[in-house]
């Protein structure tokens, strides 16, 4: 057993030295910045040095019926968005292991032996629902529909439910001023959750009927709230948007309606680029 989880990140040559095949099956949810993803193209590089065959058993994308968000620039990719792709990009990890071999995104170029099991009956637009958690902090759907939102807020100084029982379907600050109220206490899914024993005020969302899209008005109301702006926005923000402009368009004031025309441009031409890879 090696866990790719913490601080070791990659398989090395060793690892795998006596292994013929790679099976790849793991639950995504269909967000940019939920790092299966990065462990998939980790993987995907360890079996391409190595002249090992690697299978995806694909699996569903609960996030898999829209397509929002800033591509990703260059300049901000690490191991929570390594790839020019939106937050939300609407493919399954399957179709998505293929788009990371065919554009060409592992080390050197190299191409990895990659074979995909398809789904049988799926289409993009099917409602699917993880019958277990797939990590720890999304316990539900309506966690992880809310994810691809709320998950901004991880890297401000605001509480998206870390240390509650129900993660990323509330969010909130003592600075707010609300009805709502929570405090974070130390969990199986957090052992040291931001605000940690603070009381926190701010709004439930666990009935809030998702949308189509990304929404920027829960970051947008939060920084409006805090007391003191300079510190609102940690220094990795930029990785987890993957842009520099969406913590300047904040600051700016810009609606939320000026900041979306800003992706447009980004996410027509990942649209081209997705069409190629997609299995259903």
């Amino acid at each position: 057993m090696i866990s790719l989880y913490g601080k070791k990140r990659k398989i090395s040559n060793e690892d795998i030295v006596d292994i013929d095949i790679i099976v790849f099956d793991i639950q995504d949810v269909g967000v940019r910045f939920y790092t299966y993803l990065s462990t998939l193209h980790y993987v995907m590089e360890a079996s391409s040095r190595t002249n090992k065959k690697i299978i995806i058993l694909d699996r569903p994308n609960p996030n898999s019926f829209y397509i929002d968000g800033p591509v990703l620039e260059v300049e901000n990719s690490s191991f929570i968005g390594l790839h020019p792709v939106p937050i939300v990009y609407g493919m399954t990890i399957g179709e998505y292991g293929k788009m990371i071999n065919g554009e060409g995104w592992l080390e050197n170029k190299i191409k990895a032996d990659l074979e995909v099991i398809r789904i049988k009956n799926y289409k993009h637009n099917l409602k699917y629902e993880p019958p277990i958690r797939p990590s720890p902090n999304l316990p539900n759907l309506q966690s992880i529909y809310l994810y691809p939102s709320l998950a901004f807020l991880e890297k401000t100084e605001v509480s998206v439910g870390r240390g509650t029982k129900i993660q990323f379907q509330i969010y909130g600050h003592p600075d707010f001023m609300s009805d709502f109220s929570f405090t974070p206490m130390p969990n199986f899914g957090s052992q040291y959750p931001k605000l940690n024993e603070k009381l926190s005020f701010g709004e439930d969302l666990r009935n809030y009927k998702t949308q189509k899209r990304i929404e920027l008005k829960w970051l947008i109301k939060s920084y409006n709230q805090i007391s003191d702006k300079t510190k609102f926005f940690r220094s990795d923000f930029d990785k987890l948007s993957g842009t520099s402009n969406l913590k300047k368009q904040i600051v700016e004031g810009l609606s939320e309606s000026l900041i979306r025309e800003s992706w447009k441009d980004g996410l027509e031409k990942f649209k081209k680029i997705r069409k190629k890879y997609l299995l259903y």
